[in-house]
């Protein structure tokens, strides 16, 4: 009965997020599921079928729970969310208008942490998959490799709120429910068995990588950005040459001068651009392979 409620609940919410739709079926599983082995403590002769129809009624069907979940969903903002197509459009600010847009400056913000972020994650992932292979030949090879790949869920949904969190995208807001009545054995192949098990996995590897590409990328155009702006200052100011030798300083032309803080700006403008649409990317692609699928 539980496996046809959950059914009935995903097909009543086609078309929400697929961050909402693995929320409220977490919420229901785990509902539904702690309803009934709590009833069943208390009395162990109850008939299953009869006490679960009595919790779903009380629950709510499925058209019900799901109404509730997109009105809820409609009502929670999320911060620095992208504008969507079933609401109010925000226009995309123009090239100057970047400059005041906060989407912007926390997808520059969410690039930078990605270096320190995505250390974090690979060592984990690799350490965590190398030591469990290497134990697999032994007892406790097993229990060592579902702890690790729980870790990695939990990483997973620390990761989904960092990126709901700056770059806007609509992510889980809490675990996948485990049902404890199932046994160890069948829990422990529903989490080898889930698809983001182990795309969250590779997120988890694949970030490092990324986050060198964002940091070094970002960085570069910042210092550069900066370098010109400051270039008149360091000339007129501190007499500072562009490059020196051993014999000779080489300063620019004034005329120059303009050019350069001019070309600083527009390189920090083109930065926020940058990121703004790299974190808008970013955050599909963190949904594809941290939000569980149908």
């Amino acid at each position: 009965m539980l496996e046809e409620y959950l059914a009935r609940l995903r097909t009543a919410l086609a078309g929400a997020d697929p961050a909402t739709i693995q929320d409220a079926l977490a919420d229901a599983e785990e509902h539904l599921a702690s309803a009934l082995a709590q009833l069943k403590e208390k009395d162990p002769a109850i008939v299953e079928e009869s006490a679960m129809a009595n919790i779903m009624e009380s629950y709510g069907t499925p058209d019900e729970v799901a109404a509730a979940y997109k009105e809820m969903e409609s009502m929670t903002p999320i911060a620095f969310a992208q504008p969507s197509p079933g609401g109010l459009v925000r226009r995309k600010p123009g090239f100057f208008g970047v400059l005041g847009d906060l989407h912007a400056y926390a997808a520059l913000l969410y690039m930078l942490l990605s270096l320190v972020t995505g250390i974090v994650y690979f060592t984990w992932a690799t350490a965590g998959l190398s030591l469990s292979l290497g134990l697999l030949v032994l007892i406790i090879g097993i229990p060592f490799l579902s702890a690790f790949l729980l870790s990695i869920r939990g990483l997973a949904l620390i990761e989904g709120r960092l990126v709901e969190a700056v770059l806007g995208e609509r992510m889980p807001r809490r675990p996948v429910f485990f049902r404890s009545d199932l046994g160890w054995l069948k829990g422990i192949k529903a989490l080898f068995t889930e698809r983001t098990t182990w795309t969250a996995l590779l997120y988890m590897i694949l970030q490092m990588p990324l986050g060198i590409i964002y940091f070094t990328l970002m960085i570069t155009c910042i210092a550069v950005a900066l370098a010109f702006i400051a270039t008149p200052v360091l000339h007129y100011v501190f007499d500072t040459p562009i490059v020196q030798t051993d014999h000779h300083d080489y300063f620019l032309p004034a005329w120059m001068m303009p050019l350069l803080v001019i070309g600083g700006f527009f390189l920090l403008i083109v930065t926020l651009h940058l990121a703004r649409g790299v974190g808008r990317l970013h955050g599909r692609y963190a949904k594809k392979l941290l939000v569980k699928g149908d």
